[in-house]
């Protein structure tokens, strides 16, 4: 993929992983990270009613209000989720899923799946690395 071909991605041009400048590591960045795959997740089981934000920190164990504030942000702003205010006082934050969204769930699932099933395996393999390191 060009340069020219990297900044087009976007616009319908699919993108390239393998090339540097390719916009899909940072997209794969961002949508790769667990509170993405939570946040998703709390949003995708809501489907289609809205979740305001002091909910989806409930609902998300160990996420603090700054990263989901970060995480929310950076989905919304890849149009992978909605947000709507309430002019309220203090103001009331609602989130859901675009299409888009709905269609990353489906991805993420897959991978969240696959890790819960093969974790006790990927913790015996780290536990083995690790014996052989400290006898090595």
């Amino acid at each position: 993929m060009t340069t020219r071909g990297a900044r087009t991605a976007g616009r319908g041009a699919r993108g390239d992983l393998f090339d540097p400048r390719c916009p899909t590591r940072q997209l794969l960045d961002r949508v790769g990270t667990k509170w993405t795959s939570m946040a998703v997740k709390t949003l995708a089981d809501a489907a289609p009613d809205e979740v305001r934000f002091a909910e989806l920190r409930r609902r998300m164990p160990g996420v603090s209000q700054k990263m989901l504030s970060v995480t929310l942000r950076s989905l919304t702003r890849d149009g992978l989720v909605s947000r709507r205010v309430e002019p309220t006082v203090p103001p009331r934050v609602f989130y859901r899923l675009t299409g888009l969204g709905l269609s990353l769930e489906v991805a993420l699932a897959g991978l969240r799946t696959w890790a819960e099933e093969h974790m006790t395996a990927i913790n015996r393999a780290n536990e083995a690395a690790d014996q052989e390191v400290d006898e090595g």
